[in-house]
């Protein structure tokens, strides 16, 4: 392995370490992160937020995501918007849904330019300046955070039934001819490519503490086909920095929205280069017309199947690029969603080649089995995705088949040492259910110095995490005595 600093292949022709002495730093503290990390995260960090949140959730985000995502493929259309949705049209102000739709076309044909320009700026061919660099990704977050925003347009539609998940369930058939074999043997189905793909490295930024670039590659996925990023957050003068590969929550979108909660925001400051994979359908990979996540849920259960087969392969592929761009240890962690994914990524990545199995594990607001989250969950029994399958064509017997699948085996030591999972779990935590997280941190005998149990939930986990930095903190010792 190369005993040297990662350096990016397409270079600004302007030094980082020069330019950021004088160059606006991307992610800078807007009122919204500062008011969270203020006083105001104070009192979100309580289980009362946890309730809060679900009901905006539900009440809000969800339906007028639902809206949104209709909106940016109906060409400005009232009926084919109503169609996409789908919603009646009896009652529905028309005349108000034309303004609307027509302001999401504004916003997302701006987008769509910036990010154009984003693409060629940061992975195409010649120079670029450092200054314009950082201007045309800061132009990049604000159009695509204010396409997001114009959900609240459609808040006046509230008041009529608008679906939280426009349901695609597939047939138990379909279902049967993609992964009935892997209830026998599912190594295969998360193996790793034969052949890693060429990864594109972009032009690097001067970030909030050290440097921001971006990497590409195409999918080993072929049922999703698609083209992968992973934003890259590396610490300025550490040479060969411990990585971890970190995947993200549900309907998460660190790229597209301003004042997010980053629980682990610190580890980059402590020295870690941290890699953060947009996960299927979310983010740049969202399908037309679904909002970010909403894929893997209307699909059900062929939607996680194919979320986690695919995420899966595409870590092996991150893992392999952070040990070939650096000498320290490699870990794998998450959030909710993320936090799923490394749990089985720790089970099945024991028939993976050596080197590709991570080091460290850092766990955040997770359960023990794929079904506690998907079908017990609270959010599970909103998104009502078993009644859509049971309404299409599917018992419960066979539904019950095919998650286990997903599902880390509680038996067998991960190919983590339990010595190296830091884990933080919410004893009010209905999300993702704590006691089924604590079951599966008791069966792998995490000890106790490596778990945070707080009494919170789900969402004021990570608003607690803002400022009790042990849980990071522990993780980083860790990394630091398998770096010697």
């Amino acid at each position: 392995m190369p005993s040297r600093k990662v350096t990016s292949e397409l270079a600004s022709p302007i030094s980082i370490n020069n330019a950021s002495e004088w160059l606006p730093r991307l992610r800078p503290d807007d009122s919204t992160e500062r008011r969270i990390r203020g006083a105001m995260g104070m009192l979100l960090a309580y289980p009362w937020f946890d309730r809060l949140s679900l009901w905006m959730l539900v009440k809000y985000f969800f339906p007028l995501s639902r809206l949104w995502a209709a909106a940016t493929v109906s060409n400005g259309t009232p009926e084919r918007f109503l169609a996409e949705i789908p919603l009646a049209s009896d009652n529905v102000d028309l005349g108000r849904v034309q303004g609307a739709l027509f302001k999401v076309e504004a916003a997302r044909a701006a987008a769509v330019a910036v990010d154009a320009t984003w693409e060629r700026a940061f992975f195409g061919d010649g120079e670029q300046r450092a200054e314009e660099l950082v201007a045309i990704e800061t132009a990049r977050r604000d159009h695509q955070h204010a396409l997001n925003t114009t959900r609240r347009l459609f808040r006046f539609l509230l008041k009529h039934p608008v679906p939280i998940v426009s349901a695609q369930t597939p047939s138990p058939t379909e279902v049967a001819a993609v992964y009935d074999d892997a209830q026998k043997e599912r190594a295969p189905f998360f193996a790793p490519p034969e052949k890693m793909p060429e990864i594109d490295v972009s032009r690097r930024v001067p970030g909030s503490v050290g440097t921001d670039y971006w990497l590409r590659f195409p999918s080993p996925s072929s049922r999703l086909d698609d083209i992968v990023y992973a934003h890259v957050y590396e610490p300025e003068g550490v040479i060969n920095p411990p990585t971890i590969i970190f995947g993200h929550g549900i309907c998460v979108e660190f790229d597209h929205w301003h004042g997010l909660v980053d629980e682990v925001d610190g580890l980059c400051r402590m020295g870690i280069r941290v890699i953060r994979p947009e996960a299927p359908w979310h983010g740049r990979r969202r399908l037309p017309g679904q909002y970010s996540g909403e894929t893997i849920v209307a699909r059900s259960p062929i939607g996680p199947l194919d979320a986690y087969c695919g995420a899966l392969r595409e870590w092996s592929v991150l893992i392999d690029w952070a040990r070939r761009t650096s000498t320290g240890p490699v870990a794998i962690g998450g959030s909710s969603l993320g936090a799923l994914m490394c749990l089985l990524c720790a089970d099945v990545a024991r028939n993976w080649p050596e080197h590709l199995r991570p080091e460290a594990m850092l766990l955040i607001t997770h359960s023990g089995r794929q079904q506690d989250a998907l079908i017990r969950g609270a959010l599970a029994k909103v998104w009502k995705a078993r009644e859509a399958m049971e309404a299409n064509g599917w018992s419960r017997g066979k539904s019950d088949r095919y998650i286990p699948i997903l599902d880390p085996d509680w038996e067998s030591p991960p190919v983590v040492s339990p010595s190296n999972i830091v884990t933080v779990l919410g004893r009010y935590d209905h999300v993702t259910p704590f006691d089924s997280g604590l079951g599966l941190i008791d069966a792998w005998q995490v000890p106790a110095e490596n778990r945070f149990i707080w009494r919170r939930g789900h969402f004021s986990v990570p608003m607690t995490m803002i400022r009790n930095t042990r849980p990071l903190e522990r993780f980083n010792e860790i990394l630091s005595r398998l770096n010697t």
